[in-house]
């Protein structure tokens, strides 16, 4: 049984958790934070599922106080455990890795961090070789993440020679208050750093892009225009995405009509926070221009890197060497595709 713990119970971490203990042959033996956040508040209403651990020494003082049981530092927790999944902000992952280093426990970064924290700029289905017992894994962000799973789906099936695409971005993720666009768009320099990113992974395929904020919070949207090296029908791209495992296809006639109704239908499914790992893209939007492919993406932001986070520590840890071993055996356990 691996032994995971998480450091940073914030929207991924939490999502982290309840992802870890889902898996059969993974322990999750604790997380770590800072302070008594809503999110560690919430966690001790809940009765504790998961043993706190305070980053230093000098952390636990605040959380004591507000009657939150902690276990420990997380130098305690990095001597029980054989991976971290670091989900800390930005730039604090970077000089966690000291810790890591120091105690002899791999570690996967967010996608925030940068590239050089690690040994591989990890994509569980474009590159799962690559990061086969690697000590340090980074993850590409939620948008890269998911525009990666449908790239390299058609790209299987037919080879993609080069993409366009264009990113409408949540500007805030639900009940963040550090932003304050509204009524506005906001246009970034082209290209945009996941069709940069994308190449890194998939250095076969030639992308640019562009990106869009937007005031909204319950997802991005991804416009993309693939070009495959072996003509496709629209037929047999929706057939493509349909055998994926993290894609979901939807359709407007349904009442998908947008990110809202799809986080909606998540929350009715009854999934914790409303969350859903897969990516949906609407068969409405699967068309042809020539040879081009065009189609659009839903990315639940908040929860999309999970499965492939877990896929990088079956990776690091060589639980599975095989790329279409390990993500199986995620999406088993994640129960994706369960609605197919």
């Amino acid at each position: 049984m691996v032994k995971v713990g998480i450091a940073g119970y914030g929207i991924i971490g939490q999502r982290l958790a309840d992802g870890v203990v889902l898996q059969k042959d993974m322990e999750l033996v604790g997380v770590v934070d800072v302070a008594p956040t809503l999110s560690v508040r919430a966690l001790k209403e809940r009765g504790m599922p998961y043993k706190l651990y305070a980053a230093t020494k000098d952390n636990i003082p605040a959380l004591e106080e507000k009657g939150i049981p902690v276990s420990g530092t997380m130098e305690d927790l990095l001597k029980e455990v054989d991976i971290m999944f670091d989900a800390t902000g930005a730039g604090i992952g970077a000089k966690n890795k000291a810790l890591y280093e120091k105690h002899g426990v791999k570690a996967v970064f967010q996608g925030g961090e940068k590239n050089d924290v690690a040994d591989v700029f990890f994509h569980g289905y474009a590159n799962y070789e690559e990061g086969v017992n690697k000590n340090y894994l980074k993850l590409t962000s939620c948008n890269t993440t998911g525009l990666i799973r449908a790239i390299d789906c058609l790209d299987r099936e037919a080879g993609i020679e080069k993409v366009a695409i264009t990113i409408v971005r949540r500007v805030a993720d639900p009940g963040d208050y550090h932003r304050g666009l509204t009524n506005a768009l906001k246009v970034d320099k082209a290209p945009n750093h996941q069709a940069v990113d994308l190449m890194t992974i998939m250095p076969h395929i030639e992308a640019t892009g562009l990106l869009v904020h937007t005031p909204v919070t319950h997802g991005h949207f991804i416009s993309v225009v693939a070009t495959p090296k072996k003509d496709m029908t629209v037929e047999e791209v929706i057939e493509t995405f349909e055998k994926h495992q993290r894609i979901r296809m939807v359709s407007l006639d349904e009442g998908f009509e947008g990110n809202a109704s799809l986080f909606r239908y998540a929350r009715d499914l009854g999934n914790p926070r409303g969350d859903m790992y897969e990516i949906a893209i609407w068969r409405d939007t699967v068309v042809k221009s020539g040879k081009d492919i065009m189609f659009g993406i839903n990315i639940p932001q908040e929860a999309v890197t999970i499965p492939e986070t877990i896929d990088a520590a079956r990776a690091a840890l060589g639980m599975q060497t095989d790329g279409v071993e390990g993500v199986t055996k995620t999406n088993e356990y994640l129960g994706m595709g369960a609605w197919k």
